[in-house]
């Protein structure tokens, strides 16, 4: 492997490829068998643009050959930050057809990610849009790139700026006819690194994480697989492709791989998704949880025909119950949740599981080869139902990060299982997602899973989204903080609230002691809430709050 990486241990290599997991295959390789077998079938679609497999297999082969004759080489490293379209899936198997190693960027990475990720990566190259939407890009590039020698190529989508080579005519530029012979010399093998996803989008810088074309291969047909992907599949993507959660898991990957029709929306919003669901016949998505709370609540549903959607799944965080409950209601469909890491382990509830582990687990690992363990803070394996700290190896969960050994040494155990950082339990392999580490309220001793309160809330007919987090409290060390986003025209107290948790039949000390009303909720780049921007903002209100009355308790709303 590239050096930098941890491969995994011999006897486990074997065992994984003994079992079929690993194939022997580069992605490009396993892209060209679909290909083969269905060169006129449409792989893409993204407005009005089309392409089948057999054109989307010459764009990139064209590309590859234009990407040698700039320069670029087998583990270059390069930053890919495009848009959701066409290219950006050209592009990246362009790149991997030639052994150059992707590292996806969202589109709201700024100079301080992206100058982190050239650097951390030694990137060679730069594949960047000119402009989204307000903000040009090109200045960016071109101050990171003065920054960092390594970084050599910028290539960008649209009009270069000075020094900056035009991907887009890259593009259009015909594949000579030796592209085959200059192409294979540059194959990649398949225990080589693939791509290199960005760990932890909520906290501090990413780490990046090195996947190899076997165990991402694995990973994408494996989740696509439990999924029920199969030829008849019309798969719409709505969040960034850079993220590993639409890029193969199952995502566009899954999609392709089995042998579907990929469409790449424009737009998340409801009237832009639910026309495209009945334009194209989509028969599965992948969303978060901003996005289906604002689907469940849009009106614009009723004017669409909705019958082709099979598969509604929810994936980057944790959808409550209750709204999984309405999801399948309102679109008639079968809900699906995805729980898992850019790390590696993947659990999917099951298209066949009954109403209670659908609407209330995290599902199965997918891969029967998968490892997992539910540990206390000593690292003591805990018994099913006991919650604990989730650790995972398996054939598609790395053994360490890129050129960290620090970050490896804390995430990894000596066995090479990797700490997920999450509070889970387990019942046999059925997993039972309960928040991360820090998303526990610690009230005194006293743990309040804020999901669970979440749950509860959500329940209530005048809310439309919640998000539960811990506040600082001088007697208890910590209180729960409800922030809640209103159903429109709703008025809630916080009294209301109080009763109606108290219903509902839960601990008293579970119930929030305080409630926040907000417009909408602080997002990540990979359309995250974020509670550490949440919970900063409580206590920076409490704090203000007692310097205005000193010596008062921490108030309610």
């Amino acid at each position: 492997m590239l050096k930098g990486c941890t491969p995994w241990p011999a006897e486990f290599a074997r065992r994984y490829r003994d079992a079929g997991y690993w194939e022997g295959l580069n992605l490009w390789a396993v892209l060209a068998r679909v290909i083969d077998r269905w060169p006129d079938k449409v792989a893409l679609v993204h407005g009005a643009r089309r392409l089948t497999y057999a054109e989307l297999g010459a764009a990139s082969t064209a590309l590859a050959v234009q990407l040698l004759y700039e320069g670029l080489r087998p583990l270059d490293r390069a930053v890919v930050q495009l848009p959701n379209g066409i290219e950006f899936v050209v592009a990246f198997f362009a790149l991997l057809r030639i052994g150059v190693i992707p590292v996806p960027a969202l589109p709201a990475h700024r100079r301080a990610e992206i100058d982190h990720f050239v650097e951390h990566s030694g990137a060679a190259a730069y594949l960047v849009a000119d402009r989204v939407r307000d903000f040009d890009f090109r200045p960016l590039a071109a101050e990171i790139a003065a920054r960092r020698p390594a970084l050599r190529h910028v290539l960008v989508l649209g009009e270069p700026g000075p020094g900056q080579t035009s991907l887009a005519a890259m593009m259009r530029a015909a594949a000579p006819r030796d592209s085959e012979t200059l192409l294979v010399p540059n194959a990649p093998a398949a225990d080589e690194v693939a791509v290199m996803l960005l760990s932890g989008g909520t906290t501090g810088l990413s780490k990046l994480i090195p996947r190899t074309h076997d165990d991402y291969a694995y990973n994408a047909r494996q989740s696509a697989s439990v999924a029920g992907f199969d030829p008849a599949t019309v798969f719409l993507a709505v969040l960034p492709l850079g993220h590993n959660y639409s890029l193969a898991s199952p995502g566009i990957l899954g999609a392709l791989f089995h042998g579907g029709t990929a469409v790449i929306a424009e737009s998340a919003a409801p009237e832009a998704v639910f026309s495209l669901i009945e334009r194209e016949r989509v028969t599965v998505i992948s969303a978060a949880v901003p996005l289906l709370v604002n689907w469940l609540n849009a009106g614009e549903s009723a004017r669409h025909d909705l019958g082709s959607l099979k598969v509604l799944m929810n994936g980057g965080a944790r959808l409550a119950p209750e709204l999984r409950r309405r999801a399948e209601a309102r679109f008639k469909c079968t809900y699906q949740e995805s729980y898992g890491t850019g790390e590696g382990l993947l659990c999917m509830t099951r298209l066949g599981d009954s109403d209670a582990e659908r609407f209330n687990s995290s599902g199965l690992p997918v891969s029967a080869d998968d490892e997992i363990r539910v540990v206390d803070d000593s690292g003591r394996e805990l018994p099913d139902g006991e919650p604990g700290q989730l650790l995972c190896r398996g054939p598609y969960t790395v053994r360490g990060y890129y050129n960290n050994p620090e970050a490896t040494r804390a995430a990894f155990t000596a066995d090479g299982f990797y700490r997920m950082g999450d509070a889970t339990r387990k019942i046999g392999r059925r997993v039972y997602f309960e928040g991360r580490i820090n998303d526990l309220v610690n009230r005194g001793g006293e743990k309040i899973s804020c999901e669970e309160v979440e749950n509860h809330i959500l329940a209530h007919r005048g809310v439309r989204a919640a998000c539960v987090v811990a506040m600082p409290d001088a007697v208890f060390g910590e209180k729960a903080c409800a922030f809640v986003l209103p159903q429109p025209g709703a008025a809630l107290t916080f009294e209301e609230l109080s009763a109606f948790l108290a219903g509902r039949g839960i601990a008293r000390f579970k119930l929030p002691e305080r409630l926040e009303i907000v417009a909408e909720f602080p997002i990540s780049p990979a359309g995250k809430i974020l509670r550490r921007e949440l919970r900063r903002m409580i206590g920076e209100k409490i704090a203000a709050e007692k310097a205005v009355r000193p010596g008062a308790p921490g108030p309610v709303q």
